[in-house]
């Protein structure tokens, strides 16, 4: 495995609201694309102004402890891993907030967004959660926060079970990673042989319905354009379609062992700092989902958004931010809402 250069496949407007460096992983039979912000060389410059005397009290030693905080900062990654149909680009006004204080690693899942799209590929979540492991391996990644949205909960804990040792918390964003047996008739038909092609890699219904019925406030037309720019054609959608038929809801399914072992890997996580940061209005994981993920981790703290759907990052940005920021700096927030509850990152 090793790290590439490699121009973008694609342009356009959405580079405006995803303004990063693109990295790549050669996995051998695919690239991997990613992107990985911040850090203590992202800060350096501005650490430098900062220190710089500006009064006679001033002196260099200012800008030591100040380079120390930094990296005591940047000692606590936040690893983002999306959904389908998104990508990395789901996460890019997080990755703006967050990169002066935490480095930001964000992947696209093979398939998806900037990863290259091989035809004849493994799209099942035990490869996926295979390709995480070997980023956060190469990058040597430790003192992980994992941030996960929709198929990224399944991949993310699956991959936290692997790396116990690497892990020191979770932002989790409606999503699931557990088995469940409820699927909205949409996705259901996008299943059916045939049918499902024809929607998804044909007429790129998938990716267009989640634009429709995702988000609950209007996206901007550089989001809209970001959020379908990689899927232009048949070929492109081959990730789109391969997810959909890789939901296991039957124990015949080939990922359901997988499934079950993300699951019984969640025990250990138990007393680990968790954010829930949920959207109300979400056609597929609904409250009922959030509900087994506050049974699983009573102790996790919760934000609920009555505002916001499935793309919650989209409808509650604003609130999302401030909410990780008092979480990663360790502060307990108290509700009276009965979703609520609350947690300290360095307890």
């Amino acid at each position: 495995m090793t790290l590439i250069e490699q121009t973008r496949a694609f342009n356009g407007i959405w580079e405006k609201e995803y303004p990063f460096q693109s990295n790549w992983l050669d996995l051998g039979e695919a690239r991997l694309h990613y992107v990985d912000e911040g850090g203590v060389d992202f800060q350096s410059a501005h650490v430098l102004r900062a220190s710089s005397p500006q009064t006679p009290g001033d002196t260099p030693a200012r800008g030591l402890e100040a380079r120390k905080t930094d990296a005591d900062r940047m000692s606590t990654p936040l690893m983002f891993l999306h959904g389908n149909p998104t990508w990395s680009f789901y996460w890019r006004h997080l990755i703006q907030s967050f990169r002066g204080t935490n480095r930001c690693i964000a992947l696209d899942h093979m398939g998806c967004g900037l990863s290259d799209k091989p035809q004849f590929y493994p799209y099942t979540l035990a490869q996926h959660i295979e390709n995480a492991r070997a980023l956060v391996y190469k990058l040597d990644l430790r003192n992980i926060v994992l941030c996960v949205h929709d198929w990224g909960g399944a991949i993310g804990m699956g991959l936290a079970a692997q790396i116990p040792d690497r892990i020191k918390g979770f932002v989790v964003f409606n999503t699931a990673a557990f088995p469940s047996r409820r699927m909205p008739l949409s996705i259901g038909l996008c299943r059916l042989p045939g049918f499902g092609a024809l929607a998804i890699r044909g007429l790129n219904a998938f990716v267009r319905g989640a634009l429709a019925r995702c988000a609950k406030k209007p996206l901007s037309r550089e989001g809209k354009a970001g959020y379908l720019a990689p899927y232009s054609n048949w070929d492109d959608r081959i990730a789109n379609l391969r997810f959909v038929q890789d939901i296991p809801t039957a124990p015949d399914h080939e990922s359901w062992e997988t499934l079950k072992q993300v699951e019984a890997g969640l025990a250990q996580f138990k007393q680990h700092p968790m954010l829930l940061c949920w959207g109300r209005h979400d056609f597929v994981f609904n409250d009922s989902f959030l509900h087994e993920w506050q049974h699983r981790f009573p102790q996790a703290e919760t934000q609920y958004f009555e505002h916001a759907g499935h793309f919650v990052v989209e409808d509650a940005r604003s609130e999302i931010i401030a909410a990780m920021k008092t979480f990663l700096g360790g502060e307990k927030q108290t509700y009276t809402d009965e979703h609520h509850s609350t947690v300290n990152l360095h307890a």
